[in-house]
């Protein structure tokens, strides 16, 4: 039984974790946090890193402390709980960095209907440059008018 939760956890996490990377995009990178997401929509330096790349590192922190009360108290959720969100910090990297925007030339032939879908949001996205007028959505659950033929 212990497995079983420990797996509908680690799941809800890991859903729970595209709520938030919407959320954390909308109001937080787009909003009083603009300074360190600007330079993902305009690159404004010659550095393969962003500022933007410190909220992975917010995120990593976070999947670190529930690892440590996993590990150092009763507290077995913390395993669980760490591990969703690493999860979903590997598939964000893997879709977001890696397939979408190149950072490694990885997955560039991928050409079904899904990629096509989250390639079109994203382009919508970073059409704008500003801090205003950008569309904010999840990484998995791209809404489905952007899923073409």
């Amino acid at each position: 039984m212990k497995i079983l939760i420990w797996i509908l956890i680690f799941l809800g996490t890991f859903s729970i974790m595209e709520f938030m990377a919407w959320f954390t995009h909308k109001y937080i990178m787009h909003g009083f946090l603009w300074s360190l997401h600007q330079d993902h929509h305009k690159k404004d330096h010659d550095s393969w890193f962003e500022r933007n790349d410190a909220f992975f590192i917010f995120y990593a922190i976070v999947s670190m402390v529930f690892f440590y009360l996993g590990a150092q108290t009763d507290f077995w959720y913390g395993w669980p709980l760490g591990f969703g969100i690493l999860a979903y910090g590997i598939a964000y990297f893997l879709v977001h960095d890696i397939f979408i925007h190149q950072r490694f030339k990885m997955f560039r032939n991928a050409n079904n209907w899904y990629a096509r879908g989250v390639r079109r949001a994203h382009k919508i996205h970073h059409k704008h440059l500003g801090k205003e007028e950008g569309e904010c959505f999840g990484m998995l659950f791209v809404p489905f008018k952007y899923f073409k033929k």
